[in-house]
């Protein structure tokens, strides 16, 4: 890359996003993508991977294609680039093929320089019709570990990227937090890559420290935690249900929490999330719903109340603390319990094949589906309905449809948020005659007029806080207004909703005709659970360091202990007599630190009271101060 272009990126950096330098690796990827080659990031969580493709973005002519899953992060991400002053859009899921056409038509005839994507929409002939007449720049991948077989969170849609490529002249930047080696060489072949370009990040979160306590009473060390280490957290759980008991023991105990997860509405899970970014809320107790792109720094410490079920899983939820590289806190709690569940869990996550194409047909029996009709039809799925009428146990019938996912009969879109659309159903010239009960919806109907295009001919998705806000009522009282004129007869209302839909991507197929790929199936359920194994193995590890342990996972062979995970406090605290801990003490205080020093400066270095074997260097910090070998910290 040129001088002339290392300047302009950083130009571009301190303009848009107002940092004066690169974090480490962004600058390499940077370079390799704006010299025209493909190349897969591996970053871990909280490392930069938006600024990897949306400086070089900037740079070129065109619009780049961004593929993303995640419906939240792609509107977060857009919303968040054009409060910069950058052009961007989404196609996804959620949207009506109107909506589409007209985000697709803007893509390919605007000025915009990004088009985010969800991945089951590369495939339609829609988006291939339009993307012929776009000039990309970049095709981005987001979270590229989706497109491997060997990944965590397999997604067959992901394989029409390296399809897309065969139409699209245009370099990839693929970007993922969690790729094992082997994840990361399916990655670039799939993809398609003209030469293996991998560069990575090192795994190391020095001011983090892992944690892992055998306890039967969870929640007393949910309550120490809270009460020991100060600032915002977050606590992971598996089920919704245990989101708000958990919230509602904390609250009951003085620790000001909500709850979160997915099946809650939009409105809700925004006001929470802001709440919680503000530090209104000071404990967010979530699924893995939450966290994913939230950009807030400084959460102290990340709690999973249950096992997760793989070291990926793990890694990028606790790497959510500590981004500010101040010392946080990473503790997973388990029990014998946690363990059983986790082989439970692996028996019903793998139903068998004839299961499996049985819940294949009695989706289509469920709607109603004819052999050899269905392709393409989008179904609104409440999985508890569907269980509900066929007595089904609902986790292995969840299982089920998501490996009919993975080998590629639909695609299932959990907790979509539809927009609200509306239809005037009267002639235009009409509309003027007609004498409203309330003369707001005068003024409704003029914002929607002026607002959008084809509402007299079709139902057309509106932004209800922006029509809300113009005509100076709030978003319910809005939609009580629309919903009266839909009595009226005036306009069609479609409510606003938030579901899971199952796009069909062919015809039902008839009995024995399902190929439900045995050899995939063997693998991915070998795979998940080697996976699982791994997190059973790292949770009774008390040998080697828990941030080695990780860091080898993910294929970082050398590295050194960390020195504060509870591992590493536990082989210190055998090993070092109190006359050691007072040297080091001492040695750290008066000289390294010349007197001058605060408890954050003692946790970082020698731990933290969160765990027992630093509680010697508590004691002895103290006796210490007393008797004036070593001046008291600056915050005490």
């Amino acid at each position: 890359m040129s001088g002339n272009d290392n300047m302009k990126s950083l130009e571009i950096l301190s303009e848009y996003w107002g940092y004066d330098s690169f974090r480490p690796k962004q600058e390499d990827i940077v370079n390799a993508a704006l010299e025209g080659r493909d190349v897969l990031a591996i970053l871990p969580t909280g490392g930069g991977k938006s600024v990897c493709f949306q400086v070089p973005s900037m740079m070129r002519q065109g619009i780049a294609i961004v593929v993303t899953p995640l419906i939240a992060l792609m509107k977060d991400q857009v919303q968040n680039l054009n409060d910069r002053g950058i052009k961007a859009l989404c196609v996804n899921a959620g949207m009506g093929r109107r909506e589409v056409e007209l985000a697709l038509n803007n893509a390919a005839y605007g000025d915009f320089k990004f088009l985010y994507v969800s991945p089951e929409r590369l495939g339609t002939q829609l988006f291939k019709n339009y993307v012929q007449e776009m000039n990309v720049s970049f095709i981005v991948v987001d979270e590229a570990h989706c497109i491997s077989q060997w990944g965590y969170d397999f997604r067959p849609d992901y394989l029409q990227i390296g399809k897309l490529r065969e139409i699209v002249d245009a370099p990839v930047i693929a970007l993922t937090a969690t790729a094992t080696p082997q994840v990361a060489e399916d990655i670039m072949e799939k993809l398609r890559f003209t030469d293996k370009c991998l560069i990575k990040s090192g795994f190391e979160r020095p001011n983090l420290s892992y944690i892992v306590r055998n306890c039967d009473d969870k929640q007393g060390q949910l309550l120490n935690i809270c009460g020991s280490v100060g600032g915002t957290g977050i606590v992971y759980v598996r089920s919704r249900k245990k989101t708000e008991e958990l919230a509602a023991f904390l609250n009951a105990n003085g620790v000001c929490s909500s709850f979160y997860h997915a099946g809650l509405g939009p409105d809700s899970r925004s006001d929470r999330q802001e709440r919680w970014k503000k530090d209104e809320i000071r404990v967010m107790v979530c699924t893995n719903a939450f966290g994913m792109g939230i950009d807030k720094s400084d959460v102290r410490f990340v709690v999973h109340f249950d096992v997760p079920d793989s070291p990926e899983a793990y890694f990028q939820e606790a790497g959510r603390g500590g981004r500010d590289g101040k010392r946080s806190f990473a503790v997973l709690l388990w029990n014998a319990t946690d363990t059983k569940r986790l082989r439970q869990i692996a028996s019903v996550s793998f139903p068998s094949l004839e299961y499996i194409e049985d819940i294949y047909h009695k989706v289509h029996i469920f709607y109603e589906i004819p052999y050899d009709t269905g392709a393409g039809r989008q179904l609104k799925f409440n999985l508890d309905d569907f269980c509900r009428h066929f007595k089904l146990q609902r986790q292995m019938a969840y299982y089920a449809v998501v490996y009919l996912e993975r080998t590629g009969h639909w695609t299932l879109s959990e907790d979509l948020d539809i927009s609200a659309k509306v239809q005037i159903r009267v002639d235009r010239n009409e509309l003027y005659d007609i004498d409203l009960p309330d003369p707001k919806m005068g003024a409704l109907l003029e914002v929607l007029m002026r607002r959008y295009t084809g509402l007299f001919s079709y139902p057309v998705p509106v932004d209800e806080d922006y029509v809300a806000s113009r005509i100076g009522v709030s978003v319910p009282v809005f939609r009580q207004l629309l919903y009266r004129l839909s009595l009226e007869h005036i306009i069609k209302y479609i409510p606003n909703d938030h579901a899971t839909v199952l796009f069909l991507h062919h015809e039902r197929l008839r009995p024995k005709n399902v190929n439900l790929d045995p050899e995939r199936y063997a693998l991915l359920k070998n795979s998940s659970l080697e996976r699982m194994q791994k997190m059973i193995d790292y949770i009774n590890e008390d040998d080697v360091c828990r941030s080695t342990y990780l860091l080898e996972y993910f294929g970082q062979k050398e590295s050194a202990d960390c020195g504060s995970c509870d591992v590493c406090r536990s082989v210190r605290k055998k090993t070092a007599g109190p006359q050691d801990t007072a040297a080091r003490l001492v040695s750290f205080i008066n000289g390294e630190k010349s007197g001058e020093y605060t408890l954050d400066d003692i946790a970082l270095r020698f731990g933290s009271a969160t765990d027992s074997a630093s509680a010697d260097y508590a004691e002895v910090l103290r006796r210490l101060t007393d008797d004036g070998t070593v001046p008291p910290p600056e915050d005490e």
